[in-house]
C-alpha cells in the first residue's frame, strides 16, 4: 500500500516539557496502532483493570505534585501509554469502544488517585467523540489511528473577555493565496501543553463554528503554562495563541454540526466532569476515614474516647456515604442513558433519547458536585485543627473540587431538570448539558 504524503512530520516527538512556545517540526500520516510502548485495551473489563492498577501507581505522588505545582509529564505519558486514552475509538477503527459507564468509572478511578490526571484527558475524549460525530472518512481514519498510537488531543476552546463563555472570536480565514490560517487566543486550555494535537474552536469566513486540529508543534502556535488556579494546580490549563497558523482541510471539522441533529456530545462531556468530581469525593472520603479513625479526637461533650465513636460525626459520615452511593448510581444511570442514545443515533426516537441522557447526566452532575464539596470540607471539620496544617495538604481536595466544579454552574442544571420534569422542556444543545 502506498503511504500518504508526509504532511505532519515529527508529531511522534513527545511535547517538550521545558518549552512553552511551539515551533518545532511536526508524524507520519499513517501511524501504527502498535507504536512501541502503547498498550491495546481489549474491552471494558480490561480497561477497568488497567485503570485500577494505574490509579494505585499514580496516587502516592499526587499530594506532592499539587504542593510543588509540578506538572505530571511522566505521569501523563504513562497514562496514555497504558492504552486508556484510546478506549473510546470505535471498534470499526480498531478501538475498544467501551461503554459510557466504563469510561465514567475509568475517569473516576484516575481522578480519585489524582484529579488533575483525571481532568487532563477529559477534552481528549470529547474531541475523539467529535471526530466520530462530524469527521469524514479520511479524518476518522487518520485521527483514530493517531489516538490508538498514543497521540493526545488537547483543548483550546474557551476565551476570556467575551460576553459569555460560549462566545468565540478566534478565526480560520482564507487568505489571498487560498490558504486557511488560524488566528486567536484561548484560555483554560486543559491538556494543550501535554498534547500532540491541539483542537482549536474558531469561526470560519461564514461565521460558522469550526474546530481546527492543530499539531502541537505547528509554527505560529504557542502554548503557555500560565494557569494559576488554587486547585487542579497541575492541569496546565493555560493559554494558547495562534498567529497565522496554516490549516489543511484534513484538520478542519464543522463544529456547528456537533449538536444538530441532537447528539450525545453535550451529556458525554458532562458525564466526564461528573466522574472527575466523584473521584475527588472518593479521595476526600478515604482521607476522612483515615483521619477520624487514626488522628482526630472526639469532642469533649460526646462522652466517647474515640472520634470514630462520636455520634454526631457518625451521623454526618453516614449522610456522606449514602450520598456517595447515590452519586455512583446516578453516574452509572447517566452512562446507560448515553449508551442507549448512542445506539439510537440516526433512528426514530434519537432526539428524545439524547434529552433523557442530558437530564440524567445533569442530575448526576448535581450530586457529584455537591458531594465533592461537602466531603472535602467535612474532612477538615472532623479532622480538627491538625487537619489544616500545610504539611498534610488535605485542603487540596476542597481546592480541587471548588476549582473543577465552577466549570459550569449546577444552578442551571437544577433549572433544566425542573423545567423538563414540570414543562417537558428540551435542554439547549451545547457542551454544558
Amino acid at each position: 500500500m502506498t503511504a500518504e504524503p508526509n504532511r505532519f512530520p515529527g508529531l511522534f516527538t513527545s511535547p517538550n516539557p521545558t518549552t512553552v512556545s511551539i515551533n518545532a517540526p511536526t508524524p507520519p500520516a499513517q501511524p501504527s496502532p502498535s507504536e512501541p510502548g502503547v498498550a491495546v485495551i481489549r474491552d471494558d473489563a480490561h480497561a477497568l483493570t488497567v485503570a485500577r492498577q494505574l490509579a494505585a501507581e499514580l496516587a502516592p505522588g499526587a499530594a506532592e505534585r499539587d504542593r510543588q505545582r509540578r506538572l505530571p509529564w511522566a505521569e501523563v505519558e504513562r497514562f496514555s501509554q497504558s492504552g486508556l486514552w484510546g478506549i473510546t475509538v470505535p471498534r470499526s477503527h480498531g478501538g475498544a469502544e467501551v461503554s459510557h459507564t466504563t469510561l465514567a468509572e475509568v475517569t473516576a478511578l484516575i481522578s480519585e488517585a489524582d484529579p488533575a490526571l483525571g481532568q487532563i484527558p477529559q477534552n481528549h475524549f470529547c474531541l475523539v467523540d467529535a471526530v466520530r460525530l462530524i469527521g469524514n472518512a479520511e479524518q476518522q481514519r487518520f485521527f483514530f489511528a493517531q489516538v490508538l498510537a498514543g497521540q493526545r488531543l488537547g483543548n483550546a476552546v474557551s476565551e476570556t473577555g467575551t460576553a459569555n463563555s460560549k462566545v468565540v472570536t478566534t478565526r480560520v480565514s482564507r487568505g489571498p493565496d487560498g490558504q486557511l490560517r488560524l488566528n486567536g487566543r484561548k484560555a483554560y486550555s486543559t491538556g494543550a501543553l501535554f498534547a500532540h494535537w491541539v483542537p482549536v474552536a474558531a469561526l470560519d469566513d461564514d461565521d460558522r463554528a469550526v474546530l481546527a486540529y492543530v499539531p502541537r508543534h505547528a509554527p505560529g502556535l504557542q502554548v503557555a503554562d500560565d494557569w494559576t488556579g488554587f486547585g487542579q494546580r497541575t492541569t496546565a490549563s493555560g493559554s494558547v495563541t495562534a498567529e497565522q497558523v496554516l490549516i489543511e482541510p484534513l484538520q478542519l471539522f464543522e463544529r456547528h454540526r456537533l449538536f444538530e441533529p441532537p447528539t450525545i456530545h453535550g451529556p458525554y462531556a458532562q458525564l466526564l466532569h461528573a466522574a472527575i468530581d466523584l473521584g475527588i469525593a472518593r479521595a476526600a472520603l478515604a482521607d476522612l476515614r483515615h483521619w477520624v479513625r487514626e488522628r482526630a479526637r472526639p469532642w469533649a461533650d460526646s462522652g466517647v474516647t474515640q472520634a470514630s465513636q462520636d455520634p454526631l460525626s457518625l451521623h454526618r459520615i453516614g449522610e456522606l456515604v449514602i450520598r456517595l452511593h447515590a452519586a455512583e448510581l446516578m453516574l452509572e444511570r447517566g452512562g446507560l442513558r448515553l449508551d442507549r442514545a448512542r445506539a439510537l443515533e440516526g433512528q426514530p426516537g434519537s432526539a428524545e433519547a439524547v434529552t433523557e441522557a442530558s437530564i440524567a447526566v445533569a442530575e448526576a452532575k448535581v450530586l457529584s458536585t455537591t458531594l465533592s464539596l461537602d466531603a472535602s470540607s467535612t474532612l477538615i471539620e472532623l479532622g480538627g485543627t491538625q487537619a489544616t496544617l500545610e504539611e498534610h495538604n488535605l485542603d487540596r481536595h476542597w481546592r480541587n473540587a471548588r476549582t473543577h466544579t465552577v466549570h459550569d454552574p449546577i444552578r442551571w442544571k437544577y433549572h433544566v431538570v425542573g423545567d423538563h420534569w414540570l414543562n417537558g422542556a428540551t435542554p439547549r444543545r451545547h457542551a454544558s448539558l
